[in-house]
């Protein structure tokens, strides 16, 4: 079983999209080398057969990242996995176990009714292309494209909620599903933030390492006394959103302890990013993370009355009454 990240309680759930089965309860995504998904990764059915339709057209919105209204399908569709791009990006490649971060819309193939899209959300989706974290057709339709392109595909039953179909959303066990997708951004164990250099002037405060090549930074303790107060400091400043009190974020991260200089987690050591709600780690990461911008990465020096006290978890390596030193590439907002 793949070790959890310390400070999560319960990984944060998805909606709609999420697929139905049994996992370890981690809400890490392991580092893949290949932009193709294996067989020996499916949640049940075997790998499907791709095609190249038929598809139903977009009849408006046909722009990247705007909303799109597709027609009704015409005929039976296809029993395997029909998928087309429509617009061709140019970007990073997707990758199984990959995050993703898309915009989407999905419908019925045999009525064009839409059951879920996040345009009039205006909150793009991130989600893990892992076998348990999503249906089994985006895992397939959408490894090996490029961040930049729109997809469009038909999910036949086997490849998307099967016989069951999900009542919530109105889909039978019967329904073919068409979805367009328009993937904006995707995440690996090799991600980094991509904010500027924030000066680190505090000869009294560890120095955290600038790089961004997907390498776990340096993290150099001074020798002097821990602070009693939190501290939360760019190291890189981003330029995305601010993170809320109640937001989910998708990170990489370093800990170390204050005494030692000991690393006692990382997802750089995993391979694995991580992602979790502010409300359920400890209170330094939460409040040393909110208000802070998407694509920063963020010095947090936590004292022992805002990390674990005299009750740190069995087997961390963690004493009782530490400080605990991180570094949180924030990589997205969820």
């Amino acid at each position: 079983m793949r070790r959890r990240s310390l400070l999560i309680a319960v990984p944060a759930g998805m909606a709609t999209l999420a697929a139905c089965g049994d996992d370890d309860g981690s809400s890490s995504a392991e580092a893949s080398d290949s932009p193709s998904p294996s067989a020996s990764a499916t949640s049940g059915a075997p790998a499907p057969k791709i095609v190249d339709g038929p598809l139903p057209a977009i009849t408006a919105g046909a722009k990247f990242d705007e909303k799109p209204t597709v027609a009704k399908g015409s005929g039976e569709p296809s029993k395997d996995l029909a998928v087309k791009t429509v617009i061709a990006g140019s970007g990073r490649t997707v990758a199984e176990n990959d995050f993703i971060q898309a915009n989407y819309l999905g419908q019925i193939w045999s009525t064009a009714k839409v059951f879920d899209n996040s345009y009039d959300r205006k909150t793009p989706l991130i989600i893990q292309l892992a076998q348990s974290s999503i249906i089994d057709s985006w895992r397939y339709a959408l490894a090996g494209k490029k961040t930049g392109s729109r997809v469009l595909f038909a999910t036949p039953p086997a490849w998307g909620y099967g016989s069951t179909g999900n009542a919530q959303a109105g889909i039978k066990g019967t329904d073919t599903l068409v979805f367009v997708v328009d993937i904006q951004n995707t995440f690996n164990a090799k991600s980094s933030a991509d904010g500027k250099t924030v000066a680190q002037d505090d000869t009294g405060l560890p120095k955290v390492g600038t790089n961004t090549d997907g390498k776990a930074p340096s993290i150099d303790i001074p020798k002097s006394d821990a602070p009693t107060k939190l501290v939360a400091d760019y190291v890189l400043e981003g330029d995305g959103e601010e993170v809320g009190a109640q937001d989910s974020v998708l990170v990489q991260y370093k800990g170390v302890l204050w005494d030692t200089g000991k690393e006692f987690d990382s997802t750089y050591s995993r391979k694995a990013l991580t992602s979790f709600s502010l409300t359920q780690v400890v209170k330094g990461w939460s409040q040393g993370l909110t208000g802070k911008k998407v694509g920063s990465r963020v010095l947090i020096v936590i004292p022992p009355s805002l990390g674990y006290g005299d009750s740190p978890p069995q087997g961390s390596g963690i004493k009782k009454d530490s400080t605990l030193v991180f570094s949180v590439d924030i990589l997205a907002k969820m």
